[in-house]
Order: structure tokens, then C-alpha cells, then sequence
């Protein structure tokens, strides 16, 4: 049957009229061009025609109810579905950017809108990222190498809502360099508070995940670290960060001898001297502290036997002392995250942290920074 162009104008017009409008010409248009597909599938396979089944999909910010030609021998597969298909997770792949950059899900549906033409509630946009929180899932169960010359552990709290209550719950971050100078983050946790037991079992996880061997641990001085780095990796030295030192010192004294107090310790903690070992650096700290506790006897605890670990940096080379000494590297870390967490207040759930955080893990700046050769040192060896 053929139609002159005043006919087919005329069956566009009533179409387009109808109750489904411009949207009803569309999925006309559609359906005849996966008809037209399976007519060529059926010649070039000798197959043939199998009914239809109904597929839902987004196109141009509007829904279509399409009936999906099917065959005999279920081989076939329009073109076009896949074209939708890739439409769909092209969207999927911008709402998961547009969180994980900082947004609330309230303002991805409205961006979401004003671009496709669709309005995504709160709880549909949460839909969507599940394929972020799969990607995500899968990143963080992914297998390790075996030896880490260095790794830096963190914990950085954020309000999240658990049993219809918000709390400040703390998430673990382990940053690892690796042999070929690159640095990964291996794994974030959650646990509500930060304590030397929890990381035990995130070192436990790290070795059932394949990591062998860690040959120094950079942290802050959260107590009883030293115990469980011996009982999980008992052949690593341990690092404490003389940052966070000098900071609880300057904060034990006052103002008129802070300065002086703060200019003594940077000479102490110096990472360029030459001729000093871990065990000179930590006999001046105590002599440092023993002339300042006259004045505060407060100080007095520093000279405990633990405080030695913040002078492990001077057993390597001057070439990485100034990498290990404090914990600046994951620190930066932090920071990106309260950048995109911060926006949002209150997080819904710790499950909407994690994913967050992974993704803001996996892309971080901090992996572009020239590093040491960890292959040319003896001490790592």
C-alpha cells in the first residue's frame, strides 16, 4: 500500500492529536523500526516471529510502553533497545557524579529535570546509584598486592543517622604506597568509634584480601596501635605523627612559651639531619621535656617509653623522612571527603557515607604526587 505525502501528513496530524500526542508518533516510530529489524533477522537466520514482549524505557525525558518484537529462537535483539540501554546508563553514570561531587538527591532530581525533561524523586535518584554502590562494593572487596613498603591509617568522623538518632560515627581509611610508587586507598570502614581493636580487624581484612607484608605503618597516636600492628604485621616499624605531637605539647603550655616551646621541637623533629638515629632524636625529646616540665609538670608523660615511635623516621634515608614523619598524606584525604560530605549534614545512613567516600577514593588528587623509589631502598627489603 502506498500514501501520498497529503495522506501521511494527515495520519501524523491525527496522531499527534490524539490523547498520547508527539509521544504516541514516537513509540509508533520505534516499535516499526524494531519490526523492521526482525524482518532482516528472520531472512538472514531463517527464524521467524515470536509474538512481542513489553519493555519500559526512558527516552527524551518521557516513558514508553513499547511492545519488543521477539523470535522463535529468542536470538534476537533490537538495535535500537540497545541504543536506549546506553542512554540509561549514561543517565545512571551522571546522577552518580552529581552525588558523589557533593549534591543532595533532592538536587539531582531537579538537575536531572531541567536537562532531560524527567523529574526523579529523592528515592528514585537513590535508585539509580545502585550501580555506584555496586561499583563501589566491588572496589572494596577487590584483591591487594602482597607487600606494601608503606601504608597510613586514618579515622575521620561524620554525622550519621542510625536507629532514627545521629551520632558522629567514625570511618577508617588505609592509604597504601605501593612498590611501583603508586598509592591506593585499600579499604574504607565503618565502625561508631575509633579504637586500637577495630583495627585489627581492618588489618585481619586487608590480609584475607592478600596483603602479606607492610614494611612501615604512618598513623596518630591512638593508643595501643603499637600492640596490634606486632600481633597483625609484626615485621613493620611504626610511624606516629609528629604533626599531631608538637600540637599537643604547644596546647599543654601557654601563649608566652609556645612560641619558643614550638621552635625547639621543630629542631628536634628536623628530618633533614644527618648523623642522628631514631634513639638520639627521642633522648633530646626527653631532655627537651625535662627542662619544660618545671614549668609544667603536665609534660612529664611524654617521657614515656611510647613516645619513641614518633622518631622512627630517623632509621630511612633523609629522601622519604619528610613522606613518613606525619600522617599530611591522608590527612588531604580527609579533606576531600568533608568537601562533598559536609554539603549534606546529617548523613542517612552509613551505607550513603561509604559510597561517598569510595568514590571520592578512587579519584583523589593525592595519587598524582611524585614519590619516593621505595625499589632502590634497602631499608624496605
Amino acid at each position: 500500500m502506498e500514501f501520498t505525502h497529503e495522506q501521511i501528513s494527515e495520519i501524523i496530524s491525527e496522531i499527534t492529536n490524539g490523547e498520547s500526542g508527539l509521544q504516541g508518533l514516537v513509540k509508533q516510530g520505534l516499535e516499526s523500526l524494531m519490526l523492521s529489524e526482525r524482518s532482516l533477522h528472520n531472512e538472514a537466520l531463517s527464524d521467524v516471529s515470536n509474538g512481542f514482549r513489553g519493555r519500559r524505557v526512558c527516552h527524551g525525558g518521557k516513558i514508553f510502553e513499547l511492545r519488543v518484537p521477539r523470535s522463535r529462537n529468542s536470538h534476537f535483539y533490537p538495535m535500537l533497545l540497545g541504543v536506549l540501554k546506553d542512554q540509561e546508563e549514561e543517565a545512571q553514570k551522571l546522577v552518580s557524579s552529581l552525588y558523589c561531587s557533593g549534591l543532595t538527591t533532592e538536587q539531582v532530581g531537579k538537575i536531572y529535570e531541567q536537562f532531560y525533561g524527567k523529574h526523579y524523586s529523592k528515592s528514585q535518584v537513590s535508585r539509580l546509584l545502585n550501580t555506584a554502590r555496586e561499583d563501589v562494593r566491588l572496589w572494596l572487596g577487590r584483591g591487594l598486592d602482597s607487600r606494601y613498603p608503606v601504608i597510613y591509617i586514618d579515622a575521620t568522623y561524620v554525622l550519621t543517622r542510625r536507629d532514627d538518632a545521629v551520632s558522629n560515627e567514625a570511618y577508617y581509611t588505609v592509604l597504601g604506597v605501593k612498590e611501583d610508587r603508586t598509592r591506593e586507598v585499600l579499604t574504607v570502614v565503618n565502625f561508631p568509634v575509633e579504637s586500637a581493636t577495630n583495627w585489627k580487624d581492618v588489618f585481619e581484612d586487608l590480609k584475607a584480601r592478600g596483603v602479606q607484608e607492610v614494611n612501615l605503618l604512618v598513623c596518630d597516636g591512638l593508643p595501643g596501635i603499637e600492640n596490634v600492628l606486632a600481633d597483625t604485621f609484626p615485621r613493620a616499624d611504626l610511624q606516629l605523627c609528629t604533626v599531631h605531637l608538637k600540637r599537643n605539647i604547644a596546647g599543654k603550655v601557654k601563649p608566652r612559651d609556645k612560641k619558643q616551646v614550638l621552635e625547639e621541637l621543630k629542631q628536634i623533629c628536623a628530618p633533614d639531619q644527618w648523623e642522628i638515629s631514631p634513639e638520639k632524636a627521642f633522648l633530646k625529646f626527653k631532655e627537651f621535656i625535662a627542662r619544660w616540665q618545671k614549668s609544667y609538670p603536665v609534660l612529664k608523660r611524654y617521657c614515656h617509653d611510647r613516645y619513641r615511635f614518633y622518631f622512627t623516621y630517623f632509621k630511612y634515608e633523609r629522601e622519604i623522612r619528610g613522606m613518613i614523619y606525619t600522617t599530611n598524606w591522608i590527612e588531604r584525604l580527609n579533606r576531600d571527603y568533608k568537601r562533598v560530605i559536609n554539603m549534606r549534614g546529617a548523613m542517612p545512613n552509613p551505607q550513603a557515607v561509604i559510597l561517598l567516600m569510595g568514590t571520592v577514593a578512587q579519584k583523589a588528587d593525592i595519587y598524582k604526587y611524585p614519590i619516593y623509589n621505595f625499589l632502590e631502598s634497602r631499608l624496605f627489603y
